[in-house]
């Protein structure tokens, strides 16, 4: 090597961690004006990967500016409890500066909150803070944008933008906000709506701006819980209403009134008080409100049509679930203008579109793989838009399919590339983000036809990109199925290193292997699992049986059996391994967050000696202690079904871990509390089960951070050099 040649940089957890990120510039955010002359979206800081900022591409000037300078706009002031929580919630607590926003509907101005605070953007012209109180939550305008609504005391608030602007406050419009001791809201979504429901709101405007529809929420039937934030500095404690499976929920009701609080009427749910307000839509003339409702068991789920004059409601269908399976919740459903309705069902086994119309239904999608995504409708046009696995189960392709033929789909993205799309209401244009495994996330603009238009972001692996140093090393994955043991094909990932013959290397074996969390796609891998190869290391992992995206049969395995069939689908994978020359079978650690977490520790137990080390990161230990929607869809509820909880706890076998354990948590996780590895600790120190642990405090679920994230990898790479030795081929 000559003098002038320089060693290639070595990618290690400090640069995965650092800014700007490895991925390279992938916004966040993107929106249509509603001209459709602005493009806009959130970008990240090259020296802050975790602030961001608002900007803006006029097309037809072709010119990006920002829009908003998120540092000018801080008022530097903490966020409330309330709006911590509610960013967990969304899993952006982590960010910083403009982290959503809305358009107004005469495309000149944008609403954007900063810190607490919101501010209206005009695209010509200064920034104007709104009257808007300090950690006021849900900002929304309405769709004409007329009027701004927002959460403050409990109370919805309403004002029009114009007197917002000019510094009037907002009256109260809702009558009991914080009766109860503080119990009872408007407009918020209760916890499991906003956690395991993807429902962050509990208000909805009318498209003509003439009603609002809002959610009142009572947690004083919610059992006390004391949650323990232990922070660096002291402990915080919280008295929270947390509804734990098998214990009551959060009553819910819905009303509608006038913008100023006239005309109130509370709508009929039924006689059942004991249900969940799934979702809420209004027609698009504005003369029906959409309600669905899902009984607590989670087998049912009803869509009521209401008059909003006087609340009164009918059932206009129904969906049932399958023998010991659930209803899934989705967004993929539309209310077109002629009155028809466009429907995601597993109704045949597998997630399909359909259209209702008339009291008839019609399949628009058929066949063994499933629709993950409607993106669309040009009803117009008579075509359609959707997301879905019909060609390769590892990679979602985008399709075009007429309404007027069903089931003759068009693919419309580059085969063996994993896909996401958005559209604007009237389906006139794709906003596509596109990746592979050689091509980080990227965004472009394309027309009904698939065309691309333009790049929003193309993100391309050239000189100037933060990952180019490190893209000689970068190693492909390969792809692969072994055999469940009822010959279910599974799919696997691997990602080896640099490998010398003759030579068996480790293995970090990741999981998840809860529902609904495909991780085996041909998507970006991002730069952690190469820098974990780069250690020497072969990436595996696996999707077994109870994950989404094959359908009702293969996701249902886990009814009433958490923690079993995942667990022998995992341990196929590990023995799978042990077969391949280039693996050293004494050398496979298996790790994962979460329900990845509780499975490491139940793979431990049920295979003692089959794994070389696990790492657990904030584990569910007992399934009592987590919440009802998740819990008890697939678990049941434990006053009836206790059996299968104490089946699927971690805790009563917990003497039979004889590998290493690594058990991490966050010490203020409100996600999955702490006491579900407190319990775990207490019990292994009470049996004199030798572990390790690392805990952080201060740290919700998500451990990560340019420093924390750096602390966190060197622990368990320490961790397994203890019990595994230096990575590589020996």
């Amino acid at each position: 090597m000559s003098a002038e040649t320089k060693a290639a940089p070595v990618l290690d957890f400090q640069r995965v961690f650092a800014s700007p990120g490895l991925n390279g510039p992938v916004p966040r955010g993107v929106k249509l004006s509603p001209d459709g002359r602005w493009l806009t979206l959130l970008r990240s800081r090259p020296d802050d990967r975790e602030r961001y900022d608002l900007w803006g591409y006029d097309r037809t000037t072709r010119q990006w500016r920002m829009l908003v300078d998120s540092a000018k706009l801080s008022s530097g002031k903490e966020l409330t409890e309330a709006e911590k929580m509610q960013r967990e919630r969304l899993r952006i607590g982590d960010l910083k500066g403009v982290v959503g926003y809305d358009w107004a509907a005469d495309g000149k101005n944008l609403l954007v909150p900063v810190d607490g605070e919101v501010w209206l953007v005009p695209l010509q012209g200064e920034a104007r803070r709104l009257a808007v109180p300090q950690g006021a939550l849900n900002p929304a305008l309405s769709p004409k944008g007329q009027w701004l609504s927002f959460v403050r005391d409990q109370n919805l608030a309403v004002q029009t933008v114009e007197k917002l602007a000019a510094g009037e406050a907002a009256p109260q419009v809702t009558p009991d906000g914080g009766a109860k001791d503080g119990l009872v809201s408007w407009g918020t979504a209760e916890f499991v709506a906003d956690e395991e429901m993807d429902r962050h709101t509990g208000t909805w405007w009318a498209s003509d701006d003439s009603r609002i529809a809002i959610a009142r929420v009572d947690d004083s039937p919610l059992a006390v819980v004391t949650r323990a934030a232990i922070g660096a500095d002291g402990t915080k404690t919280y008295e929270q209403r947390y509804p734990k499976a098998g214990t009551a929920n959060s009553l819910v009701e819905l009303w509608v009134q006038r913008p100023g609080g006239e005309e109130r009427v509370k709508v009929d749910l039924g006689p059942d008080p004991d249900i969940y307000l799934a979702r809420v839509d209004w027609a698009p003339d504005a003369k029906t409100l959409y309600v669905q409702r899902q009984n607590r068991a989670q087998t049912r789920l009803d869509l009521l049509s209401v008059d909003p004059a006087t609340g009164k409601s009918s059932v206009l269908l129904s969906e049932q679930a399958a023998p010991k399976s659930w209803i899934t919740l989705t967004d993929n459903y539309r209310f077109l203008r002629d009155g028809s309705l466009i429907w995601w069902s597993e109704r045949d086994g597998f997630g399909h579109l359909y259209r209702f119309k008339g009291g008839r239904w019609t399949q628009l999608t058929q066949g063994p793989w499933v629709v993950s995504k409607l993106v669309g409708v040009d009803e117009a046009a008579g075509r359609l838009f959707l997301i879905g696995n019909r060609d390769d189960p590892l990679a979602h392709q985008l399709y075009a399919l007429d309404l007027n033929r069903p089931g003759k789909l068009t693919a419309l993205g580059e085969a063996g590339w994993m896909h996401d799309a958005s559209m604007d209401r009237r389906g006139q244009a794709l906003l596509v983000t596109r990746s592979s495994p050689l091509q980080p996330p990227q965004v472009y603009l394309a027309d009904p036809a698939g065309k691309r238009l333009e790049w929003v972001e193309e993100n391309r692996l050239d000189a100037s990109h933060p990952y180019a140093p490190y893209l000689a090393a970068h190693r492909a994955p390969k792809f692969g199925t072994i055999k469940a043991a009822d010959g279910t094909d599974l799919h696997w990932k691997m990602i080896p290193p640099p490998m010398v013959p003759g030579k068996r290397y480790p293995v970090f074996f990741s999981h998840y292997g809860g529902p609904t969390s495909q991780v085996v796609t041909r998507g970006w891998g991002g730069a952690l699992q190469q820098a974990i190869v780069n250690q020497g290391y072969i990436w595996f992992e696996l999707d077994n049986r109870g994950v989404e995206g094959r359908g009702v049969e293969f996701a249902s395995h886990i009814w009433r059996a958490m923690g079993g069939v995942e667990v022998q689908d995992q341990a196929a994978g590990a023995r799978f391994l042990k077969t391949l020359p280039e693996v050293d079978p004494q050398r496979i650690a298996t790790y994962g967050w979460s329900y990845g977490g509780y499975m490491t520790i139940k793979m431990l137990q049920a295979d003692p000696g089959l794994y070389a080390a696990g790492i657990a990161g904030a584990p569910v230990t007992r399934w009592e202690l987590y919440d009802t929607h998740y819990t008890e869809r697939y678990m049941g509820d434990p006053r009836t079904d206790a059996a299968a909880y104490d089946r699927a706890s971690a805790l009563p076998d917990s003497a039979k871990i004889a590998d290493p354990l690594l058990l991490v948590h966050g010490m203020a996780d409100d996600n999955v509390v702490f006491e579900n590895s407190s319990a775990l600790i207490a019990k292994m120190q009470g049996e004199g089960v030798p572990f390790e642990m690392m805990l952080y405090p201060g740290y919700t679920h998500r451990v990560s951070g340019p420093k924390v994230g750096v602390h966190l990898w060197q622990t368990i790479f320490a961790f397994l050099e203890r019990h595994l030795g230096p990575g590589g081929g020996r």
